[in-house]
C-alpha cells in the first residue's frame, strides 16, 4: 500500500510540475505576442538553416537562406526563397520575379503544408499545441529562453517546435522546427526594427507597374 501511495504522490506531483511548466509557458507566449503585436509595425530580417541527420545533413553544409519582412498588424511584405508576398489584409500576392508570374488568392498563407511561416511569428501557438518550459541558453551575452511545444495532432508533420524568447526584451530570437522525417528547419531573427515611418501604400499591390514589366498575372 505504501509503494502504491508513493507512486500516486509522484503521478500526482509530476503532473502538477508539467501543468505549471505549461502555463508558465503559455504566459511567457502570450507575453512575447503582446508586447511585439503592439507595435505600429516591424522588420524582421531572418536566416534560415536545415539539418538531418538521416540524410548526412548537417547545420553549415549550406549557407543559410535569408529573408525579410515588413509587418504591419494582418498585413505583410515577405521576401524569402527568391518570390516576394504581399498581403494587404485581404488579397495574397504571390510574385516570382524570375518568372515573372504574379498568382493571386484571396485570405493568407495557411499552415496545410506544416509549415511555420515568419509570417506567423506571433500567432502560430496559439491553436494546436501543447507547452512546457525549455532550456534557459546563454546566446553571446544574451540570456535566451525557449518554449517548447508539441503540436496536439498526433498525425502533424510537425513534431516540434523550440521558440527562444530573449529573457529580456520579450522578442523572439529564433524558431527551430522539427519535422516528422527527422529534418530541423532553424529561422534566426538577424535583424529587427520597429515603428518605422511607412508610406499609406506600403501594403498596396502596385498592378500597373508590374504590368508594365511585362509580369503576367493569373
Amino acid at each position: 500500500m505504501k509503494k502504491v501511495t508513493l507512486l500516486f504522490l509522484s503521478l500526482f506531483l509530476t503532473t502538477i510540475a508539467f501543468s505549471q511548466s505549461g502555463e508558465k509557458a503559455k504566459s511567457l507566449l502570450d507575453e512575447v505576442s503582446t508586447k511585439m503585436g503592439a507595435y505600429k509595425n516591424m522588420y524582421i530580417g531572418f536566416s534560415q538553416t536545415l539539418s538531418n541527420k538521416d540524410a548526412g545533413i548537417k547545420e553549415g553544409d549550406e549557407p543559410p537562406i535569408r529573408g525579410e519582412i515588413n509587418l504591419e498588424g494582418e498585413k505583410y511584405i515577405l521576401n524569402y526563397l527568391g518570390n516576394q508576398f504581399i498581403y494587404d489584409g485581404k488579397k495574397l500576392y504571390v510574385i516570382n520575379h524570375d518568372e515573372k508570374e504574379i498568382s493571386i488568392t484571396d485570405g493568407d498563407l495557411g499552415g496545410d503544408d506544416g509549415f511555420i511561416y515568419p509570417s506567423k511569428l506571433l500567432t502560430f501557438y496559439k491553436e494546436g499545441y501543447n507547452f512546457k518550459m525549455g532550456k534557459l541558453e546563454n546566446n553571446q551575452g544574451r540570456q535566451i529562453q525557449y518554449v517548447t511545444l508539441n503540436p496536439i495532432d498526433s498525425n502533424s508533420d510537425i513534431v516540434k517546435v523550440e521558440l527562444g524568447i530573449d529573457a529580456k526584451t520579450k522578442h523572439i530570437f529564433n524558431l527551430i522546427q522539427t519535422g516528422s522525417n527527422g529534418s530541423k528547419t532553424t529561422f534566426t531573427i538577424t535583424k529587427f526594427k520597429k515603428n518605422e515611418e511607412l508610406s499609406e501604400n506600403f501594403f498596396k499591390f502596385n498592378k500597373a507597374k508590374f504590368l508594365s514589366q511585362n509580369y503576367t498575372i493569373d
